[in-house]
Formats: C-alpha cells, sequence, structure tokens
C-alpha cells in the first residue's frame, strides 16, 4: 500500500483543479489581485502560504482536544500569526528587497480566510497527518492559481519573466519587439488579475460540466 490513500490523495488533488481555493470557493482573492504583477512575488506568497497552512493544520489538530471552544478562534490566530511572523523575519533576512516588495501583504495572510477556513472546517475535527496533507492540498491549489496569474501577468505586462527579458528589448526593438510586439501594460494592473482569474474559472468550468451544473 503506498504511502497515500485514495481518500488522503483527493486531499491533495482535489483543491488542485475541481475544488479549487480561489476559483471554485472564491477566497483568498485580495492577495490574487495585489502581488501577482510579477512571478517572483506569486512564487514566494505561494511558498509562504504552504507553509502556513502546512504546519498551521498540524498545530491545530495537535491541540484540537485541548483548545476551549469559545476561544478557538483566537488560538488559531495566534497560530497562524506566529508562523506568519516567522515567514516575515525569514524573508527580511534573506530576500529583503522582495520583503519590502510584498510589504503588507505577508502579515495579511493571518487572515487569510483560506487558511482560518481550512483550521476551522477541516483540522479541528481531523489527525495531523490528514490535516497536513489537507493544508499543503489547498495551499498548492492556492498557489497554483497565483503562478499562473503572476506567469502571464509579468510576461504579457511587462516582457519579463523573473525580472529577465524574455520578449526582447522594448527600447532596443529586439525580439518580438522588432516585429512589432507591445507589451500591454493594462496587464499590471490589479484589474486585470481578477480578469486573468475569470478567464481561469471559466476555461476550469467549461471543461467540467459538473462544477457548470453546481
Amino acid at each position: 500500500m503506498g504511502l497515500l490513500s485514495k481518500k488522503d490523495g483527493k486531499l491533495i488533488s482535489d483543491p488542485l483543479l475541481d475544488n479549487n481555493p480561489i476559483t471554485i470557493q472564491v477566497l483568498g482573492i485580495c492577495s490574487a489581485l495585489a502581488i501577482t504583477a510579477q512571478l517572483k512575488p506569486s512564487i514566494v506568497m505561494a511558498v509562504s502560504v504552504i507553509f502556513v497552512m502546512g504546519v498551521g493544520n498540524v498545530v491545530i489538530s495537535l491541540m484540537r482536544n485541548i483548545i476551549p471552544s469559545k476561544i478557538r478562534i483566537i488560538a488559531q490566530l495566534i497560530v497562524v500569526a506566529t508562523l506568519v511572523i516567522i515567514v516575515d523575519q525569514v524573508l527580511k533576512a534573506f530576500a529583503y528587497s522582495l520583503s519590502k516588495e510584498l510589504s503588507v501583504f505577508i502579515g495579511l495572510i493571518i487572515t487569510n480566510c483560506i487558511i482560518m477556513g481550512r483550521f476551522e472546517a477541516f483540522a479541528l475535527a481531523n489527525g495531523p497527518w490528514r490535516s497536513f496533507l489537507d493544508g499543503i492540498g489547498n495551499a498548492l491549489g492556492y498557489g497554483l492559481i497565483l503562478v499562473v496569474v503572476g506567469f502571464f501577468r509579468e510576461l504579457l505586462g511587462s516582457g519579463t519573466l523573473f525580472g529577465f527579458k524574455v520578449m526582447g528589448d522594448p527600447v532596443e526593438k529586439t525580439g518580438l519587439f522588432a516585429l512589432g510586439y507591445e507589451n500591454n501594460g493594462f496587464m499590471v494592473l490589479p484589474p486585470m488579475a481578477l480578469i486573468v482569474v475569470g478567464i481561469i474559472i471559466w476555461i476550469q468550468r467549461s471543461r467540467n460540466k459538473a462544477l457548470i451544473e453546481d
């Protein structure tokens, strides 16, 4: 028998597509709009949320039988705030410029409704292993959308990926710019993130009849 049963495997696979927290549950939209103008911040935010959700779900699961119900939300906030502080301090120590670029959005992970929702709906009712899988799965689903949106916004809006010019030089008119290509400046504006997410939702629902019926 493999490490993951079919039921456990769905905790990872379902949030990636059929139950994606952004495109299906419509959660975590704020960061999808705010930090996806470039690919690097999108990836860093995705990795940060993976760490916070994976570890946070395990901690809440281990504490679920000793947390009084009246203060469970406070306890959850303390756990997620502690993990976010760790992420913030690591970024400031090893990637200070990126930390400044992400600014308050790292701190806002604390109020990310995906994280609090999984604490409340899953970690409080399941063991550490399944809670870990659920946290990683939902964080991967969230991160996948951020990376896809960040990829297209940076590529089409700035002609770069990770800051490298992949379309050519717009000043010297090399690469695609020599053929008359121009960057779409609207792609780096926040409303375009919502439009890109909307396109992803449309593609996802058009490929899955069950989602259309829902």
